[in-house]
This record gives structure tokens, sequence and C-alpha cells, in this order.
């Protein structure tokens, strides 16, 4: 473990020494979209929970210069529902880079594509911002590490759950030794599917190979980001997994529900990830040696430390910028006002995300225990 740790280390190091140099810019972050088929980019550009501080296209601190949409039948839908400038089109993200000149690009891709859009970022000097999860696979992450590294950009992971203020005020309590040492976290996050979705969006979370699952990798990234923050980036020892395939007319070539056991050398993680629940879910439970905190929704959560009696319900305090959203996250990271390493939306973080979700889908396919770290 210790030798694991080291590795993490040497991770983090590496990728302060070869980040690029702070923007200080005063004007507007200027952003280039990549892709519409993920069915946030709507509520991105639109204006809704993912962007807490309004829609992206009417922002102050942002410009958005381009959309890389190789569909444009697709973009000419989007143009029409958000009066869109026809001259934000572009069919390809090297022709977007090399006439818009974005500073960073936003990711709106399937999941598998993520890894050509970070090596294609990386050669040309711009950072990158995607919707989770990172990768359908170890491999994959570990090659857009090298080509984040090479590049000498910042690769960061978009989760709704990252902006909730629940989910830093019971980090906050563990991390303040309010609930004792780490014991167990478990994650409840899914909804009834997304059979109800854009097409587009349908077409490859249902697709093993472009969203590398269903439900285990849709729903299941939210636990592993979490538990991988909450224990501050220690690796777990080993990975059990079952998925199920309870819709298979909806979902017949991916599971739409993942139960993950993740092994600790002093604590355990569960992960429930689900598109067969009645309604839509994410909260988080924490326990600690000596008390429990338990997330509700974004806002609230119920506490109770050693010596209550009861668990307390309490409104956790309202999160501050830059940690309140992702661009405004991402300008300060780009600015050099904070430093990503162990954050939620951080490279590092996601990449020992990603290997507990690679385990996991190893895990469910053979019905073994599938022990960490996975070969490169």
């Amino acid at each position: 473990m210790m030798i694991r740790m080291f590795r993490l280390t040497c991770v983090w190091l590496a990728a302060a020494i070869a980040l690029p140099a702070q923007t200080n810019s005063t004007g507007p972050l200027r952003v280039g979209i990549v892709g519409l088929v993920h069915g946030h980019a709507g509520g991105f550009l639109g204006g809704g929970a993912l962007v807490p501080a309004g829609a992206a296209l009417h922002r102050p601190d942002i410009q958005v210069v381009g959309i890389a949409e190789p569909q444009r039948a697709l973009f000419d839908r989007y143009a029409k529902r958000l009066g869109l400038d026809n001259n934000l089109y572009f069919s390809s993200l090297d022709e977007m880079i090399t006439r818009a000149h974005p500073q960073a690009v936003l990711v709106f891709t399937n999941t598998f594509d993520h890894t050509a859009v970070v090596k294609e970022a990386a050669k040309r000097g711009a950072h990158v911002l995607m919707e989770k999860p990172l990768a359908v696979s170890y491999h994959d992450a570990l090659e857009m590490q090298d080509a984040a590294r090479a590049g000498h950009i910042h690769v960061l992971v978009d989760y709704e759950t990252t902006w909730y203020a629940s989910n830093k005020a019971a980090n906050d309590l563990l991390q303040g030794g309010a609930l004792g040492e780490p014991r167990k976290f478990v994650a409840h996050d899914g909804h009834d599917g997304p059979f109800h979705m854009q097409p587009e969006f349908v077409q490859w979370l249902s697709d093993p190979k472009l969203n590398g699952a269903g439900a285990l990798f849709d729903f299941g990234c939210y636990g592993a980001d979490l538990a991988t923050w909450m224990m501050k980036g220690q690796a777990p020892v080993s990975v059990t997994a079952i998925t199920k395939h309870l819709q298979p007319e909806r979902y017949p070539k991916v599971d739409d529900e993942a139960d993950v056991l993740v092994n600790y050398p002093s604590a355990v993680a569960i992960i429930q990830g689900s598109w067969s629940w009645p309604f839509s879910i994410k909260d988080l439970e924490v326990y600690g040696k000596t008390g429990y905190a338990k997330t509700i929704a974004g806002k609230q959560l119920s506490v109770r430390r050693e010596g209550e009696k009861a668990a307390q319900t309490v409104d956790a305090k309202p999160l501050e910028s830059p940690y309140d959203d992702p661009l405004h996250y991402l300008r300060a990271v780009l600015d050099g006002k904070i430093k990503d390493e162990g954050d939620m939306s951080s490279l590092d973080t996601n990449i020992v995300a990603t290997e507990i979700l690679d385990a996991a889908r190893q895990s469910a396919q053979s019905g073994k225990t599938v022990r960490l770290p996975l070969p490169r």
C-alpha cells in the first residue's frame, strides 16, 4: 500500500511540475464545446442544475467560441432551440481549435471518445473539462494522464454531486475528526433509466463500448469518485461486484443494476448504481468509528456523533466560489488560484475511480473478486 500511495504522490508531483503557466486573464474564458450527444449538453448550454450560475451561453465569465459536432443535424436542432449562431459550428475538434482558439474545451461526447479528445486537445494546449466519468477503462484513463502530462494541460471531470453542499459538509466532518476514522461509505446513485432521454444519448449509453457498461459506469462513477475523494486518493486493495439485467428489453447489451464492494485496508465502500429505481436518488452515507453523516439530496445531512442520543438534520453551509460551480472551478484552476490535486474533479482522483469501475466490470463478468492495482 505504501508503494501504491508513493506512486500516486509521484503522479501529483509530476503533474504539478508539468502544468502550464497561469493564464492571469481578466476577460471571459474562451471555451469550445466538443460534442452534443451527451444529454447534459442541453442543460449546460441552456442553464439548469449543472450550471448553477446560469446558462453557459449567457454567462459573463465565459465565451463559447465554437461547437464541434460531426452531426450537423444535431447542431441545427440545438441551434434552433437555443438560438445558436451558425458561425459557432465546426465539424471537428481540430477545425474548432485551429480557427476559434479556445483556452479550454468542454466535452459532451460519449465516454469512449474522451481519450481521443484529450489527446488532440493536449497537442494543441487546450485544457479539458469533461462530463463524468473519465474513461471506459483504466487503460484509457492512463493514456489521458500521459497525454495531459505531455501537453501540460489540466484535465477535469464534472460530476453533479461535486456541487452538492451536503457532500462537502460530510467530508468536512470526516476530515475534521468529528466522525472518527472512516469505516464505511454507502453511495446510492440512480434513477428509472435513460430510456426516455434524447435518442442520441440513449444510443451510446446502452452501448458497452461507448459507455464502458450501463448503470455501473453511468451511476457507479459517482460513488467511486466520492469514496476516492474522501479516502484522500487511497486506492483499494480489491473490488467485488455484481450486475443485473432487470430490463433486458430496454438494455439488452448493458447492465441496469450494479452493486460494488470496494475493499480498503481499514474501510469499505458500497456503491449502488441503478437504472431500475422508481425515483432519482443521489445520496451518500459516511460512517466513521464514532459517528455518521448521511446526506439528504444536495443541501442537508443527518448527523450523529459520539455521545449523542439521536441524529440531527442540519443544513449544509452553501458552497463558496470557486468551489460552487464547474466553470468557476475551471477558471480558478487555470488561473492558478487553486490546485485541483485530490479534488473530486481532478485527474488523479478520477484515475483511481476509473480503476475501481474497471475492476468492478471485470469482477461482475468473472464472478470473482479482482485485486488491485490493475495492470497498465
